[in-house]
């Protein structure tokens, strides 16, 4: 229903993945602002080092031997309908513990997910919407904010693997 109300169902369905130029790796990023009253006026970080994060596994995903393109899904400067169309090409959908993530309930089955959570924010939302959706889940747990990039880059290759690449 909500693809549908965005027009990005072909002939009713929704349109199969297209691979012939590499497999998508989106990456949900967020901004820092105050959401909510708990907060007590100040500003946390779900990922304390998201930008290096990402900047590594862009760098990483050119070394693959296969082709990955690694997409910046900064969901606060796109559309809806642009947040929903990177949602269902992407083959995996990496962030960190947020909002944005709850775009899965508009995945494919096929989409596989890395979730990336820190310390402060151990919710089981986004475990329990991919197995709703029979998505393939995986979490790194921090021990606070700080994500060690091998760790990011060792599971994405697991789970790359399991796509054949």
């Amino acid at each position: 229903m909500i693809i549908a109300s965005f027009d990005l169902l072909e002939d009713g369905i929704v349109p199969p993945k297209k691979t012939s130029n590499g497999l998508k790796i989106l990456f949900v990023r967020r901004e820092d602002y105050l959401a909510h009253p708990r907060h007590s006026g100040k500003v946390e970080s779900r990922l304390s080092n998201e930008q290096e994060v990402f900047d590594a596994v862009e760098k990483w995903a050119k070394g693959q031997k296969c082709k990955i393109n690694v997409v910046n899904g900064l969901f606060a400067h796109m559309s809806m309908k642009e947040q929903l169309q990177a949602i269902l090409e992407a083959s995996v959908i990496i962030g960190a513990h947020g909002a944005g993530l709850t775009h899965l309930v508009s995945a494919t089955p096929d989409t596989k997910v890395l979730e990336i959570i820190s310390s402060f924010y151990r919710r089981p939302h986004f475990g329990l919407i991919s197995h709703w959706k029979s998505l393939e889940y995986h979490a790194i747990n921090l021990p606070g904010s700080y994500a060690s990039i091998p760790d990011v880059t060792n599971e994405l290759g697991n789970i790359l693997k399991g796509l054949g690449c």
